[in-house]
């Protein structure tokens, strides 16, 4: 299970008496961009969750960056958690905190640094995800969603981690801010040579940045590149992709 930077074996997750994910594999390659697509209810987020520990699964395995997370103990699962980080829906910022304090959580969390060097951290993670100086001192309230994402892109970011997973990045956001947020990962992705696993349904995205796609259909995947899911037979991926709504996709079927 070491040759993929996100390697899942016969994952099962059983919510509330229903099976969510049947035995489901996966392998996200290193370096790569993977979005994940289905229908709503279809176990995406639910997905996202158990790889990155936050659900515990009812069978299988799953193994980041060569570690199988079943065998970690709690020391190793803190240090773990830093060389990961993840964007969830509309930020999921402290909202007691402001902007510069939400991206110092995991610095003060996992680190022991000088206090300049955390305020210069902070500077230079706001600039990377092109926010102003000025938003630092804002509280979530005060900004807008395309702002709000933007932070809690620069908090994942904070610890320089090797995966980054993303819930409905572009969710809520009118098309030129997700355009835009759109081009920050995909910079991001090559400056900082990230593994990048993007749960969303925008298929505007799927066009720009990702390099492969694992559609969830009935608790399994069927993956691969956007070229091939749309020529695939099964008739929810041919509705998806070639539906009044697949405008971006079809210069890639023509």
């Amino acid at each position: 299970m070491t040759a993929s930077a996100i390697s899942v074996r016969g994952l099962t997750m059983r919510l509330g008496g229903r099976t969510i994910l049947d035995a489901l594999d996966l392998d996200v390659r290193a370096g790569e961009v993977l979005g994940v697509v289905g229908a709503s209810g279809s176990g995406k987020s639910v997905l996202l969750r158990a790889i990155v520990g936050l659900l515990r699964p009812s069978a299988g395995r799953i193994a980041l960056l060569g570690r199988d997370q079943r065998t970690l103990d709690a020391d190793e699962r803190r240090d773990f958690d830093a060389r990961f980080g993840v964007l969830f829906q509309d930020g999921a910022l402290f909202s007691s905190l402001n902007v510069a304090q939400n991206i110092q959580v995991p610095l003060r969390e996992h680190l022991e640094l000088a206090e300049a060097l955390i305020e210069e951290l902070t500077r230079l993670k706001l600039a990377m995800v092109g926010l102003p100086m000025d938003a630092a001192l804002k509280r979530p309230a005060e900004l807008s969603g395309g702002m709000r994402k933007r932070a809690g892109l620069a908090r994942a970011l904070a610890l320089d981690p090797e995966l980054l997973f993303l819930d409905e990045p572009t969710a809520g956001l009118d098309p030129i801010s997700a355009a835009e947020f759109d081009s920050l990962i995909a910079d991001l992705q090559r400056s900082m040579r990230l593994t990048v696993f993007m749960v969303t349904n925008d298929l505007d995205s799927l066009v720009a940045i990702c390099d492969r796609i694992a559609a969830l259909i009935d608790g399994k995947l069927v993956v691969g590149t956007l070229e091939e899911l749309l020529h695939h037979p099964h008739p929810w991926i041919r509705a998806y992709f070639s539906g009044p709504r697949g405008r971006a996709t079809r210069h890639v079927a023509g």
